[in-house]
Formats: C-alpha cells, structure tokens, sequence
C-alpha cells in the first residue's frame, strides 16, 4: 500500500492546525489584554515574554525540524537512500551543539529575567514627576472595597484613577486570600488576612480596564471583578467632589454587612471609617501576640480604636500600612 498519499495529508493537517492557532490567537478579532499594555509595568513585562519566548524559540523550533526531518527522512521505505549507521553512538561536534546552544539561552533568559525581575519589584515606587495616589484595596466575598484616605472617598467593585500618575496601592483581605489584577497595568499580587502588600501602576492612557481577582475564592469567585477608569486629572478631581456630596457615608454597620459573603454591585461611599484598613489588617492578629505572617517581614499596624458608627469621619492623610515582599511579583 502506498504511504505517501497518508504522509501528506498529516503534513497538510498539522499546517492547517498550526495556521488555525496563529490566526485565533493574533487576526480573530479577540482582546488579549496582557499584550496590550497601558502603563508602563503592563508594557515591561509585555517585553520579557517576548523576550523569553523568542530566545525559547531558538531551541524550541530546530528541535521541532529536526524531528519531522529525521521522521520523514529515516522512515520506513523500500527505496530509502538514508545512510544505515548501525554502530554510530557519539559525534562531539554534535553533543556540543545540542547541549551548549541550550545552556547559553537558558543563562540568557536568567540573567534577562533578574534584571526585569528587580526593575519591577512592586513595592518600588514609580518614576514620576507626578505626586501618587494611595489606594487603599482590600477583598471580600465576593467583591473589592476600595478606599482612597487621601480623598476620604471609597467605592466597591469600580476604582477611578487619574491617568499618567502613579498609584500605589495598598492590599489586604477579609476573606479567603485572592489575587488582584489588572491585566493592562500590570501583573498580579497576592491579597491576603493578616498583612498589607504594596503594589505600584500608573495607566499611561484613559480609558476602562479589565480588573479581577484571579485566585479561587469560593463559589462566586468568577464575579469579582471591576472596572479601573482611568481618567485626566481635573476629571478625577470633580469625580471625587461628586463622590463626597453623595452622602452616602460607609458606616461601620455598613461595613459588617459588605464582608459577609455575596456578590456586590458598583457603589460609592462619600466617606468610610477612619483607619478601616489598619483594622482589617489587624483583625485576625491577637492582642499582644506577634503578627502570623511576621517571616514574611510584615509588621502589623498598630490596632486603631473602633470608630462608632454614628461618628462616620473622613480619612484625612495616608495611613501608611507596612507592606511585606510580594509572592507574585508584578
């Protein structure tokens, strides 16, 4: 029976799925938001995956070759003209080109990866000329409560950032440990009870992103997510005036019924309890014990008294929480 019409149609197929792939990942019209950065730690990380993934490619594709050469070449074939080497076992020019091209692209994508790995440290602030904005993140079952104590504002589910200023956000949770995320500004970190992480973005446009959380978190996980606008200047500043005359202030009463678990929707708070997120921090922290997570080089922040729920007060200034080392990274 004639092989060859069945090599061909195997050749043919595997073009086919290969075409099929590259046209579904980069022509069919679908967003692929990590390759479309705006911010400038959105458009590092843009750069070493493509890094990383030609340098990969220098091994990945010859050995690709090689195997549908070496199929096709010494396949089984009456009239095969392939040379019959039956003892041949060693060639060094060969060990060497197969053993030492890999070695020198993986000590490329190390020292390559290092490099990026401590420029995007996220606890290192931003270079700007611009002053920060400090939000204030903390996730809850199954929704994100952002606090803005330089602006005495807060919102749930939607986060407003002025564009081409860094933001450095201050993360922390109330519920099972989840993952924030911001697909076009940067990577994600971890938010978990017990500690404050620190993380740096800036949106380079305005625009809307995509944020969620990007860790299981229990059954309506899939549903924590929110919307980053990102906007100029004097428009977040009159977004704010209109947020502070809403007088819809979060009470501490509130507050108790937005932990519990469930879906939230968009909300915004024209004021929130005065140091809400050093309390969070600390909620699972005994008195006078150390801090659970003090290996991971967090201090807790110290306890604040209990604001009642009739005395509602403004943030006034940034509470600096303690931030330990990322797990994730940017």
């Amino acid at each position: 029976m004639n092989k060859k019409p069945k090599a061909i149609i195997a050749l043919v197929l595997t073009v086919l799925t290969v075409a099929l792939i590259i046209w579904t990942c980069f022509f069919s019209g679908g967003s692929y938001w990590v390759f479309d950065p705006q911010g400038p730690i959105g458009q590092a990380q843009k750069e070493l995956i493509i890094i990383t993934t030609v340098l990969a490619l220098v091994v990945i594709l010859p050995v690709m070759i090689m195997t549908f050469v070496i199929v096709w070449r010494y396949r089984d074939r009456p009239d095969s003209k392939a040379k019959y080497k039956p003892h041949w076992d060693d060639s060094a020019k060969l060990e060497t080109i197969w053993w030492g091209i890999p070695i020198v692209v993986i000590i490329a994508i190390a020292i390559i990866t290092a490099r990026y790995t401590y420029d995007l440290e996220p606890s290192k602030p931003l270079a700007s000329t611009e002053k920060p904005i400090t939000i204030q993140v903390s996730s809850l079952d199954w929704k994100w409560l952002f606090m803005y104590p330089d602006e005495g504002i807060a919102t749930v589910n939607t986060l407003t950032i002025p564009e081409d200023v860094p933001v450095r956000f201050e993360l922390t949770s109330d519920a099972p440990m989840n993952s924030f995320w911001i697909p076009q500004l940067g990577g994600q970190i971890y938010t978990m009870s017990g500690m404050a992480m620190t993380l740096h973005l800036q949106a380079d446009h305005p625009g809307t992103y995509y944020g969620s959380g990007a860790n299981f978190s229990g059954e309506h996980f899939a549903q924590m997510r929110f919307d980053v606008n990102a906007v100029p200047r004097d428009q977040y500043n009159q977004w704010v005036q209109k947020a502070k005359q809403e007088n819809n202030p979060l009470t501490e009463e509130g507050y108790t019924a937005l932990a519990q678990p469930g879906v939230g929707q968009k909300t915004t708070y024209s004021a929130f309890p005065e140091g809400l997120f050093q309390r969070i921090v600390t909620k699972y922290v005994v008195e006078g014990s150390e801090n659970p997570h003090g290996g991971h080089g967090a201090q807790a922040p110290a306890v604040t008294e209990t604001a009642s729920a009739a005395e509602v007060k403004p943030a006034s200034g940034t509470e600096e929480a303690q931030a330990s080392p990322s797990h994730s990274g940017h």
